[in-house]
């Protein structure tokens, strides 16, 4: 669906980001916008770019000094002189690695920057959407797509699934110019999964350490990502995960990021252009959003989807088709019931996710030592009822609580039969003695 361009300001842009789902609101057509930069430098030079799918999205920049904020970009500095369209030695330079000092550095300036503008669900999207192209059938990297920052080129940001993701790339540009020792690879899945922590998920498993693409020359075809509406939406989202190598479970797992985000009919084709849960925002106001509180990640998609009593919230044909496919049904009755449960999966998921197709170097990959020490397990910890258990460790000692009929949530009932035998033989023991 082609829009009318519209000038943004860099104000614009941020919150504009923030209506963004993660998954479905990407599905459609690319959504035109005008994005301008432009500042107070007297210098007259002028930098010009433009490209088109449905529509037509150009950027205008004045001075070199505008550059800055996007040097690292391969949407700007294209060289026209290359033959295979290369970019800038800046954009392309290969960076084997990420150091880990900056990655905790720049995992702060992602919480700020989500504080400031509640861009987590467009952030999500872009990690996914830059893994989400894997093909666990094609060995070669990076032909076999996955997370290798080949998001960050004009050519897969026209995909029409990908749709306003220029959006989150210029807000973390910044970030990236700042940490040149993080690849972008590396940025866009550290930006999703702090974005899911942030908003109230649960801890992502990551490790770091993807190595970039180096040109647009290795991106992959279109047509890698999900679609929202297809005429069998179990099939579809079969077709499209197993390709991946991902399972049902994780599936439905995945499907439950929705509880952030919404979705604009004029980027994806779906939705309400507002709701009264969108209509002030945070951000630019409008869309249709899958639950109440649509910044805030807990299991209520489930809830939603399967109680449908709301009108202002949307239900997607591939949300539908959770609660009425008899395999996927199982795992999104389960998470609706269980939050505890969904959010374990769902971290697994997630973490699964973000390494497909991905090359670490090193090849185990990074990761980062939060500096929380490990929670020691004392018997008498658990048998006092004095202290609360952490999630963690109630986990870890369930299965052996359980075994004896007891609970991690509970202590153990003291066994009488047992301590009377125990004094009996004690006194018989005793008797003996001063018999003797």
């Amino acid at each position: 669906m082609a829009t009318r361009p519209a000038s943004l300001t860099q104000q614009q842009i941020r919150l504009q980001s923030k209506s963004q789902s993660p998954m479905a609101s990407s599905l459609s057509t690319a959504a035109s916008s005008r994005l301008l930069c432009s500042t107070t430098a007297a210098a007259a030079a002028a930098a010009k770019l433009s490209f088109s799918s449905a529509s037509s999205l150009s950027f205008s920049l004045s001075s070199s000094s505008s550059l800055k904020c996007l040097r690292f970009s391969p949407l700007i500095s294209q060289r026209r002189s290359s033959v295979n369209r290369g970019y800038s030695t800046v954009a392309t330079t290969k960076c084997a690695a990420s150091d880990p000092d900056q990655l905790k550095s720049a995992r702060e300036d992602i919480r700020e920057l989500l504080k400031s503008t509640f861009c987590h669900p467009i952030l999500v999207r872009l990690g996914w959407h830059d893994a989400g192209t894997y093909d666990k059938n094609i060995e070669e990297w990076p032909r076999r797509g996955g997370a290798n920052a080949s998001l960050r080129f004009e050519v897969e940001l026209k995909h029409a699934a990908n749709a306003g993701l220029v959006n989150a790339l210029k807000l973390i540009q910044p970030i990236k110019d700042k940490y040149s020792g993080v690849t972008y690879a590396d940025l866009f899945q550290l930006a999703s999964a702090t974005a899911i922590e942030e908003a109230g998920g649960p801890k992502i498993p990551m490790k770091y350490g993807r190595v970039d693409v180096s040109g647009p020359e290795q991106c992959p075809e279109e047509g890698r990502l999900p679609a929202a509406g297809p005429p069998s939406p179990a099939e579809h989202l079969r077709n499209v995960f197993y390709r991946m190598g991902l399972n049902d479970k994780e599936i439905v797992a995945l499907s439950g990021a929705h509880t952030v985000g919404r979705s604009r009919p004029e980027r994806s084709g779906w939705g309400k252009p507002e709701t009264k849960y969108t209509k002030d925002g945070p951000g630019a106001p409008g869309g249709q959003s899958w639950t109440v509180q649509w910044l805030k990640f807990d299991n209520s998609y489930f809830k939603d989807i399967k109680e449908r009593r709301d009108e202002d919230l949307l239900v997607l044909p591939t949300d539908a088709v959770l609660f009425e496919d008899p395999s996927f049904k199982v795992y999104a009755e389960k998470y609706a019931e269980d939050q505890e449960a969904f959010f374990k999966d769902y971290a697994e998921a997630h973490a699964k996710l973000s390494n497909l197709g991905a090359k670490f170097d090193p090849p185990e990959g990074i990761v980062l030592d939060d500096g929380a020490a490990p929670e020691k397990f004392v018997a008498a910890k658990y048998s006092s009822g004095k202290s609360e258990l952490s999630e963690a460790m109630k986990q870890k000692i369930r299965a052996e609580y359980e075994a004896v009929g007891g609970s991690p949530d509970t202590p153990l009932r003291s066994n009488y039969f047992l301590n009377i035998m125990i004094v009996v033989a004690v006194l018989a023991l005793l008797t003996s003695l001063f018999g003797n």
